[in-house]
């Protein structure tokens, strides 16, 4: 009953305990959910986008630069003609669309160049020129270039960057899909290929955002596109076959203006990334409809819950190695799955919030297990300091009262030794009481002498006193001393003792040991048995055997005989006295010795204990 009311009471703290944590964790996940952390979180982002192996473009798209080398070879900025020409050659091949994306306002050439390359582009609606603006409702006369060209139209294609808002370290990872319901180059452009996605509800990780429709690209690297030179499209190896049905964007590459470029995740560099080629990952984004998918914040809001409520356990819970090691398990399989989710799915889910509820619950709250590690540290102290000191007392208090007892008891056996002695005649009853009192003080005795060997032991105070004896000596004076104890049960000991040589042992601490062994064999055999006493020796050691043929020793017992204060279940049941310390004595002295003492039995078998001693001693013990 009281072992159930303890488990209760075990069962209840630990619920309270975990109904704590619990609660800690939703504070802490509650409070690191309102932190803005849009900067650590695109930053891990970008890393998972820079962990693609595979560049996954369609194929639908082709560049035209005017690079450096164009300038060069054609004296200058290509003229209007040049353009018209670049365009007419394009057109001649099928294009699904082209895209000018640089200033046309700044096209040399003469006036008649310039009408016809401003009539050679309005008059094509395959033919898009894309501007840097989107302009309000009723500012549409905005969308239409300055003359020479006022009847060329602009298709809003701006480019966003996280400067004001998201993340605000200046790079682009959305695009945008409409205005003021007015939908930009990209989302038309890819329409052309993908028709589902009229629709903006069918567009994937669409969000919306200050009046604007929006979604992120799926990046590529830098280069992924199949790019030619703009002198090459005017030359004679221009082959017509690479622009039929595709998307072709015309655009400048000069690393002269900022404007013209954009940081990507893949590089923060200002020059990362031209425009068009941002414009062609974002209409392939369109067009494969993969945009990335940032889930909701309260997916972010459960992954810190959990990541708490993990680290609250692994600090107070568990060993520190071990809860160490779960938790940078925890956290290499958290970003390993995370980077999966991006890599196998586009989704975008939330590292940040759940890496810093790991540190902060880690960093604060590892003091706070150090401070209940030390005070437990301190309480144990204080606890060991006054059970030795109570143990010391207790071995004080043993040792005074033995030494105090063995005069009364010697006084005794002398008293009764005088009796006996007397020449007066006793009565039978007389004489059985002095009998009587003998034994019992032998036995006291014996139990005393046990009680300050103990103390010595427990005091290291037991120090051998080594002297070259015949062991076989020593047996003799052990047999001779118990012959009359065996008498009175009718036991008969048996002794089978080769000769030997003389071993370094102490004689008085062996001879307790043999005492102890033979007696307890006279003690435990029943009437009319024998008790066999053997010696040998062999090249490094000495064998003793002392067997009986006694009620044997249960198996679940034997690792425990040679414990201090242990007695069995059919001892303490039977009549038999002991102090539980005779075969602790045994073993303390027999490995004092270097020696070793064993025991073999079987339930109503009896019983055998082997001693072995080293021929040579290693040196003097305390």
């Amino acid at each position: 009953m009281e072992n159930q009311d303890s488990l209760s009471i075990l069962k209840k703290r630990n619920y309270k305990a975990l109904g704590l944590q619990l609660l800690v964790s939703l504070g802490i996940s509650l409070i690191l959910a309102q932190i803005d952390l849009q900067y650590v979180e695109s930053y891990l982002y970008d890393l998972r986008v820079r962990s693609k192996v595979i560049n996954t473009t369609t194929s639908n798209i082709e560049l035209v630069y005017v690079t450096p080398d164009t300038i060069q070879k054609l004296t200058g900025f290509p003229g209007a003609a040049s353009q018209g020409t670049l365009i007419s050659k394009i057109l001649a091949a099928g294009p699904k669309a082209i895209v000018l994306d640089y200033d046309l306002q700044s096209a040399a050439g003469s006036e008649a160049d310039k009408k016809a390359l401003e009539n050679l582009i309005a008059s094509n609606s395959s033919i898009f020129v894309a501007g840097k603006s989107t302009p309000f409702k009723g500012e549409e006369s905005e969308l239409f270039l300055k003359a020479p060209f006022e009847k060329i139209r602009l298709t809003p294609s701006p480019r966003t960057t996280d400067s004001v808002n998201f993340a605000k370290d200046g790079v682009t990872r959305r695009m945008l899909l409409t205005y003021q319901g007015r939908k930009m180059l990209s989302l038309q452009l890819a329409e052309l290929y993908n028709p589902e996605i009229k629709s903006l509800n069918a567009i994937r990780g669409r969000f919306e955002f200050y009046g604007t429709d929006q979604a992120y690209v799926d990046f590529n690297k830098a280069g992924s596109y199949p790019s030619t030179a703009f002198e090459n499209v005017l030359g004679e190896n221009f082959d017509p076959s690479q622009y039929k049905d595709k998307i072709v964007f015309v655009g400048t590459d000069l690393n002269l203006d900022p404007d013209d470029y954009i940081s990507s995740p893949f590089d923060r560099k200002v020059t990362a990334m031209t425009r068009i080629e941002y414009q062609a990952n974002s209409i392939d984004t369109l067009i494969k409809n993969s945009a990335p998918v940032k889930v909701s914040t309260y997916v972010n809001w459960f992954f810190i819950f959990l990541a708490s409520i993990l680290t609250l356990h692994v600090v107070l819970n568990l060993k520190p190695t071990k809860g160490l090691l779960i938790l940078v398990s925890t956290l290499a399989g958290f970003i390993l799955f995370c980077t999966m989710a991006y890599w196998a799915f586009r989704l975008w889910l939330p590292m940040s919030g759940p890496l810093l509820s790991i540190f902060l619950c880690y960093y604060f709250f590892i003091p706070y297990r150090l401070i209940i590690e030390n005070r437990r540290s301190w309480e144990y102290y204080q606890k060991n300091k006054l059970l030795s000191q109570v143990e010391e007392l207790k071995t004080n208090f043993i040792s005074m009262m033995s030494h105090d007892l063995k005069t009364p008891i010697a006084r005794i056996q002398g008293m009764s030794d005088v009796i006996i002695a007397d020449g007066n005649p006793l009565s039978s009853q007389q004489r059985e009481a002095v009998d009587t009192i003998k034994h019992s003080s032998d036995d006291l005795l014996k139990f005393i002498t046990a009680i300050l060997n103990y103390g010595k032991i427990e005091s290291q105070g037991v120090q051998l006193h080594l002297q070259s004896r015949d062991i076989n000596n020593l047996l003799q004076e052990v047999i001779r001393k118990h012959e009359f104890l065996a008498k009175v049960k009718r036991i008969q000991i048996v002794s089978e003792l080769e000769p030997m040589f003389p071993v370094p042992v102490d004689a008085e601490l062996m001879k307790q040991v043999f005492s102890n062994l033979v007696e307890n064999a006279i003690k435990y055999s029943p009437e009319d048995t024998k008790i066999m006493v053997s010696s040998e020796e062999s090249a490094t050691k000495v064998v003793v055997q002392v067997a009986d043929q006694g009620p044997g020793i249960p198996q679940d017992e034997l690792a425990n005989v040679f414990m201090k204060f242990f007695r069995s279940k059919n001892a303490k049941s039977s009549p038999i006295k002991g102090s539980g310390l005779g075969l602790y004595l045994a073993k303390y002295f027999t490995e004092l010795h270097h020696g070793t003492i064993i025991v073999e039995s079987s339930h109503g078998q009896g019983a055998t204990f082997t001693v072995e001693l080293p021929m040579e001693q290693g040196g003097s013990h305390a």
